[in-house]
């Protein structure tokens, strides 16, 4: 006699933006609003681009709000 799976119900999943998981007193917000008004350009930062076969890069403010939040 074959055994049958536990099913697991689908109607648990619950989707949300990551910014929802956030409060909206949390530092994140002010790391995240402080570095998209800089413009890394005009304080000396060069931005490089990766060829396109490799694959997109990340934006440069991804790494600089995350360096700024640890």
């Amino acid at each position: 006699m074959v055994q049958h799976h536990v099913v697991i119900p689908r109607n648990q999943m619950c989707f949300s933006s990551l910014e929802d998981t956030f409060l909206p007193g949390n530092l994140i917000h002010f790391v995240n609003a402080f570095a998209e008004a800089l413009s890394l350009q005009a304080l000396g930062f060069t931005i490089h681009t990766i060829k396109a076969e490799v694959g997109p890069s990340f934006d440069s403010k991804w790494f600089l709000k995350i360096y700024l939040y640890r």
